[in-house]
């Protein structure tokens, strides 16, 4: 596999052959993440496609400082934002769960403990559209993408401490979410 230096060099040089190579490498891991923050199918492709041709014409501004994963999910992270800021539709159970998926299905189960299941992931979509796009953003950074403070604080241009408090307080939201959904 070719080191990731020398394909940025080589896409500086006009190889759009090597950001190709690029793409391919992080589109998937883009998107994913891009899912869990937009929670829409096709917004997450846009997003993931706007931040490649943005990545593509300011390729010679990243320093390497950090990742090149780590500048492009800054960039999405903002695309998204932005992107919600103009438009956000809220999600029916059932389109949270054509975002998310099903949860694979235990044939050791009960048909009940199934149910249970479902219904519990579908609280938890629920609770997570209830979020800020600050606390949803950065507990799918963390919980969903398992993506280190350090990173977290890079993408987020804030403090490492910044970053564990919002976490902190994301958690306690959704905690207080989920309680109050299953009282209703």
């Amino acid at each position: 596999m070719v080191p990731e230096e020398e394909l940025i060099e080589a896409t500086l040089a006009g190889d759009k052959a090597a950001f190709g190579v690029l793409v391919d490498r992080f589109k998937d891991r883009l998107y994913n993440g891009m899912l869990g923050v937009v929670g829409n199918h096709d917004e997450a492709e846009d997003v993931v496609q706007d931040t490649f041709v943005q990545a593509y014409l300011k390729l010679h501004t990243f320093q390497g400082n950090s990742k090149l994963f780590t500048w492009l999910y800054r960039i999405a992270f903002n695309n998204a934002l932005s992107r919600g800021r103009r438009r956000r539709p809220d999600l029916s159970i059932e389109q949270s769960k054509d975002v998310a998926g099903n949860e694979p299905e235990d044939t050791s189960e009960s048909p009940d403990e199934g149910l249970l299941r479902e219904e519990r992931v579908a609280l938890v979509h629920r609770a997570m559209d209830m979020l800020t796009e600050q606390h949803r953003a950065i507990l799918v950074l963390r919980e969903m993408q398992n993506v280190s403070y350090e990173d977290i604080a890079q993408i987020l241009d804030i403090n490492i401490g910044t970053v564990r408090s919002r976490i902190s307080r994301a958690r306690n939201q959704l905690k207080q979410h989920l309680e109050s959904l299953q009282e209703e």
